[in-house]
């Protein structure tokens, strides 16, 4: 992974960005280096901070190195029952809790569309402790309809028939590329009922 670099950093990552930006490779960071950032991030659509993380550092084409995974994540989206949530929407929700981007790597309607979140190759933000080495997928669902008093406090599994096919089909595409990766609730690692369902149970012979 590329380092995070913000103003005060410095060394040769720093001149790597200052290159990427046009600007005199001096290898520190100070104020003239934090604008061209900001310049940069507003031109991607990125939040204009002046911190160069693993979104900036993709949007300016420097590879990072690949990821070692071991684990694949299942979530809901914690919504009710029967209800679509975008991509757009799970993204607002995330932003709005202080994360770069919406927070899982896949995504899956209640279509059984599959779409794709942050990309793999950048760490996710959907379970403590387990991002650097894990990809997460997040089904649409996971609480009961409205009309079920205090319905955002219950986690059951509202998968549809699409959505239960869908994320199979998902985990094994996953598998081939990290043949390492077990497959894992949220719930294992968070106290809470995410997915609704038990993941490693469902999935051990995969």
């Amino acid at each position: 992974m590329n380092p995070t670099l913000k103003r005060g950093s410095k060394g040769s990552q720093v001149i790597t960005l200052q290159k990427k930006l046009s600007l005199n490779p001096d290898g520190i960071f100070g104020p003239l280096t934090e604008e061209a950032v900001k310049q940069f991030q507003k031109s991607k659509g990125l939040t204009a901070d002046g911190i160069v993380g693993p979104l900036t550092w993709a949007a300016l084409g420097v590879a990072a190195a690949a990821r070692q995974i071991d684990e694949i994540i299942i979530h809901y989206t914690a919504t009710p029952q029967g209800e679509e949530f975008s991509n757009a929407q799970i993204k607002a929700s995330h932003l709005a809790r202080g994360f770069s981007d919406i927070g899982y790597h896949w995504v899956i309607g209640l279509d059984g569309e599959i779409r794709q979140g942050r990309s793999e190759a950048i760490a996710g933000a959907h379970c403590t402790g387990h991002n650097t080495r894990s990809i997460g997928i997040c089904y649409v669902g996971g609480c009961p309809p409205r009309s079920v008093k205090g319905w955002q406090n219950i986690g059951i599994d509202t998968r549809t028939e699409p959505q239960k096919k869908a994320l199979l089909s998902l985990i094994r595409q996953i598998k081939t590329k990290y043949p390492r990766a077990t497959v894992h609730g949220h719930n294992e690692f968070a106290n809470k009922p995410c997915p609704g369902f038990d993941a490693q149970k469902e999935y051990a012979s995969l």
